[in-house]
């Protein structure tokens, strides 16, 4: 770990950034230009101490999560990224998926759309940043340990991804879910070994799965009428937009409902009762 060459990368990739680069807005007037180190712990989820004192060369050595955060929230390239990694003493993850650095393009449209619900996942599902309507609406996931941050898993084998959808639709979701997945896993080849390990994974555990993986179903999602039960707002049906990265690496999941209808209200209400549960 090169601690003064890490500090001094952290510093300038933050001076170089500007509120509205990351959807903040500018506030008072500031003394310094960029980011403050406050609002980059925001970004990347730590504590403000952790992330000043590894700008002061005190910080103990982090870990490959705690470095793949920070690069997200500096919004460093892919060069960037691994040079974070290697200053901090760690290898940088394999670029064949990507899955877990998000393009800074996709980030940039994330950071403006604060009145749409919106997620963006990883070829097999795996959530990996989400704004703050998303988590309202569906509950937060990328904060979940292990398996339980990929949807298959919360559906076939955790079973609480059910409970965000209306009944009515759980047997084409399932489906839908397991068709995406097959598609995913094929357009990344048999060298994807997290794929390959998820899927082993999933037909032990999930007899449905294993069935559903069966029919050889395979679907790429583009878009999806659904219908789910906020638990503060009821049933919200929203339309469910996908837009794939050039390799469909990644993915932006934007909910959106018709202008003027019952469920678009629901959503203009849902960053109020949001900002209330959060609260709580």
């Amino acid at each position: 770990m090169d601690r003064a060459a890490l500090a001094d990368f952290l510093r300038r990739r933050r001076e170089l950034l500007r509120p509205e680069d990351v959807g903040l807005g500018q506030g008072p007037r500031r003394r310094t230009p960029g980011l403050r180190r406050e609002e980059v712990a925001a970004l990347a989820g730590m504590s403000v101490d952790y992330y000043t004192r590894l700008e002061q060369q005190r910080g103990p050595q982090p870990s490959e999560q705690m470095i793949a955060a920070i690069a997200r929230a500096l919004r460093c390239s892919l060069d960037e990224r691994d040079h974070l990694f290697h200053l901090a003493g760690q290898n940088a993850p394999t670029r064949m998926h990507r899955a877990d650095h998000v393009d800074p393009a996709i980030l940039r449209v994330l950071d403006r759309l604060e009145d749409t619900p919106a997620i963006v996942v990883s070829h097999l599902g795996e959530t990996l940043v989400e704004n703050r309507l998303a988590a309202a609406l569906l509950g937060s996931s990328v904060s979940l340990p292990g398996n339980e941050r990929y949807q298959a898993w919360r559906w076939f084998v955790a079973g609480n991804e059910l409970a965000k959808y209306a009944p009515e639709q759980h047997e084409r979701l399932a489906r839908v879910v397991v068709a995406s997945l097959r598609a995913a896993v094929g357009l990344a080849g048999p060298g994807d070994r997290r794929a390959t390990e998820l899927i082993a994974e999933l037909q032990t555990r999930s007899p449905e799965f294993r069935e559903l993986w069966a029919k050889h179903e395979v679907a790429t999602r583009w878009s999806d009428n659904k219908t789910i039960v906020q638990p503060e707002l009821g049933r919200i049906t929203v339309d469910c937009q996908v837009l794939h990265t050039d390799d469909q690496a990644q993915a932006l999941l934007l909910f959106t409902a018709p202008a003027g209808s019952e469920d678009a209200q629901k959503l203009e209400l849902l960053g109020v009762v949001g900002q209330q549960t959060f609260a709580g």
